[in-house]
């Protein structure tokens, strides 16, 4: 993989100073409803009243162009239902972390009578063999915004808003599975369903050995878990990893050599069909998203120059080293717990590819198109994804091509 760096400025800016900044979305759950597997079409609604946490951090850019750290790291905790925002300074030694706040249980006031009803006969009419499907069908966006989002309530007319923005360049929406892999399942099916291509780190010869080079210097990584399989040992998770690698490149290159577009979208679904390998290339993704941590750790602490999301990474108290990541963060996607937004960046840099995403909530704002990282490198292919909450991700279709930013 190449070498991550952070942003870079010429002498003549010289202390010229950035902020940074991450929400933080509490990842004990998705907010995926457990009986509709797709997730709820008023995710975003049902959880207005989610409170959200922020990291700051002020870059100072030096003589040399790299960015330092500055002494304080502002946490900002903003609480939707407050009535202004609570900012918190810490000094930079201590543990900052990313200030999880309440869950908010009682009914969403945001929602009126009818968005209510609907949801309740969306999930009665959800069919079963619907469930098995990780992506469905293709349906027109603005057809799927109508029907999903039919209320008066600010929050309806500001996804119909965004809906009909994301319909500008792409004609249809494809709804994943919300399992609490929807994450890395929305970004790798289009990864997959773009690639022309077997990307470079995919082809290194050394990539299949990843598994025993790491366990032979981190003992740690002894506990990591294999979907849901605890008690393995040492080698028995090497030799799994592994084989999920050899499949993740095996897949990769097999469907990127499809030239015919139809074939490639029907060999694609055909994968995302098979519950055992979806999963398998599920723990070959965390893999490298764990590796990718731990060389931006160890580059950080040699010196080196990282991008401010690993600064962001490692300052959760959940997540100080790359051990606690994934102990605490990793281990538990697809479990208890999908990808936060830190975690975003850190799976853009893993597969070396931009994740473009359209947050639904957040249109008419500068958020409302977030690319993860924010400032790519020129060479990485783009992904599209859209979001009504920062927590479920759909796939925007039939206008996307593997492009260049």
């Amino acid at each position: 993989m190449t070498e991550a760096t952070s942003f870079s400025a010429s002498a003549d800016h010289t202390q010229k100073k950035e902020k940074f900044a991450v929400q933080f979305m509490k990842n004990e759950k998705e907010v995926d409803i457990p009986s509709n597997e797709h997730g709820s079409p008023n995710a975003a609604a049902d959880q207005k009243e989610q409170s959200t946490s922020e990291i700051i951090i002020d870059c100072v850019y030096t003589n040399n162009g790299s960015p330092e750290k500055t002494e304080i790291i502002k946490s900002v905790v903003t609480h939707q239902d407050a009535s202004g925002n609570c900012e918190l300074y810490l000094p930079e030694s201590s543990n900052c972390s990313a200030m999880e706040s309440s869950e908010d249980s009682e009914e969403d006031m945001y929602r009126d009578a009818e968005e209510i009803e609907r949801e309740k006969i969306l999930l009665s009419e959800t069919s079963s063999s619907e469930h098995k499907l990780s992506v469905a069908p293709e349906i027109d966006i603005i057809e799927y915004c109508r029907r999903e989002w039919r209320g008066n309530t600010p929050v309806a007319k500001r996804m119909r808003k965004g809906y009909e923005a994301v319909a500008q360049r792409f004609a249809s929406i494809r709804r994943v599975r919300g399992d609490n892999y929807c994450a890395l399942r929305a970004t790798l099916f289009q990864a997959l369903s773009q690639a022309t291509q077997l990307p470079s780190w995919l082809q290194r010869e050394d990539f299949t050995m990843l598994p025993e080079n790491l366990l032979s210097k981190y003992d740690w990584i002894k506990q990591w878990q294999l979907k849901e399989k605890l008690g393995r040992k040492m080698g028995e998770i090497s030799d799994e990893i592994k084989e999920y690698l050899i499949l993740l490149r095996k897949k990769w290159k097999t469907i990127s050599e499809i030239e015919d577009p139809i074939e490639k979208q029907d060999a694609c679904d055909k994968l995302f069909k098979n519950e055992e390998e979806e999963y398998s290339l599920y723990e070959a993704l965390k893999f490298l998203m764990l590796n990718t941590a731990i060389r931006l750790y160890n580059d950080d602490k040699n010196g080196r120059r990282v991008p401010v999301f690993s600064w962001l990474l490692f300052a959760r108290d959940t997540s100080s080293n790359p051990c606690q990541l994934m102990q605490n963060h990793l281990n538990h996607i697809g479990n208890s717990g999908g990808l936060e937004q830190v975690e975003m960046f850190l799976l853009a840099y893993a597969l070396q590819y931009t994740i473009q995403v359209y947050r639904l909530y957040k249109y008419s704002t500068d958020e409302f198109i977030t690319l993860y990282p924010n400032d790519p490198e020129e060479d990485w292919p783009v992904v599209t994804l859209i979001t009504e909450d920062d927590r479920h991700y759909n796939i925007p279709v039939r206008m996307c091509q593997e492009t260049m930013l």
